[in-house]
């Protein structure tokens, strides 16, 4: 099977070819809720809507980020 090497959160990753946004988010939450989570994609907004329908590229820097309470 063939692999993307791309960044996620600042470390290298690689993904199956085909994979998407979503497949990657997934990965990073491990099965938590996605609830207040954020990506972007080379510094871009991908809305959630988009996550299962965006392709990871290789060489793209992915940041998922969730929200938190607190201070």
């Amino acid at each position: 099977m063939r692999t993307l090497s791309l960044l996620v959160n600042g470390e290298a990753v690689e993904v199956p070819e085909g994979a998407t946004v979503g497949d990657v988010v997934a990965g990073v939450l491990e099965g938590a809720d996605p609830k207040g989570v954020a990506v972007a994609v080379d510094r871009c907004v991908v809305p959630r809507s988009e996550w299962a329908s965006t392709p990871a590229r290789a060489g793209t820097a992915i940041e998922v980020v969730s929200a938190s309470a607190g201070g």
